[in-house]
């Protein structure tokens, strides 16, 4: 089969892409950082890698999983593994930044992003919401990791709506492995 335009249609096809106005695409974002800034804002979230539960339910299964990958660049966390709610949560960093994506399981993608490790808190604040159903709709806006100890730590989310607090939950979480 011979799926070759007749000369006539690709030289107007060639004319009409050789004319267009557009400007063309920005080339990738380059950010500078420094290097001791992002390992001191990363390496509490690298310390996190294994098998948590929650220590408010001491009959409850695995409550979360973090794993680093992509040459300790980035930590995926995994929200109740193999249940029905599953929900994955990706950490990487963004020049002095740290940008997370919560895949949730009510299907919005909300990113957010923490600038500073502040005592032993770090909070990610809303930068955006990925497949948003309706303005009204209820989004996790807000997350706040504080590192207790090696072997705890608490998340603090607050879900938004329009901007403002919905609901607030805390997950206190205690490595098992």
């Amino acid at each position: 089969m011979n799926f070759a335009l007749p000369l006539t249609a690709s030289l107007l096809l060639l004319a009409a892409a050789c004319s267009t106005t557009s400007t063309p695409a920005a080339g990738p974002r380059v950010v500078s950082a420094d290097p001791a800034a992002r390992e001191a804002l990363f390496a509490p979230l690298r310390a996190l890698e294994g098998r948590w539960v929650n220590e408010d339910d001491p009959e409850a299964t695995v409550a979360a999983e973090f794993g680093v990958g992509s040459a300790g660049s980035a930590l995926r966390e995994i929200m109740f593994p193999g249940s029905a709610h599953e929900m994955t949560n990706m950490y990487t960093l963004d020049g002095d930044a740290v940008v997370m994506t919560h895949y949730c399981a009510s299907g919005n993608q909300p990113h957010m992003r923490a600038t500073a490790l502040e005592g032993n808190r770090m909070t990610f604040r809303s930068t955006g919401v990925s497949d948003l159903n309706a303005a009204d709709e209820v989004y996790m806006g807000e997350m706040t990791l504080v590192f207790v100890d090696a072997d705890h730590v608490e998340q603090h989310w607050s879900a938004l709506e329009q901007g403002q607090v919905d609901h607030a939950m805390v997950f206190r979480l205690r490595r098992v492995r």
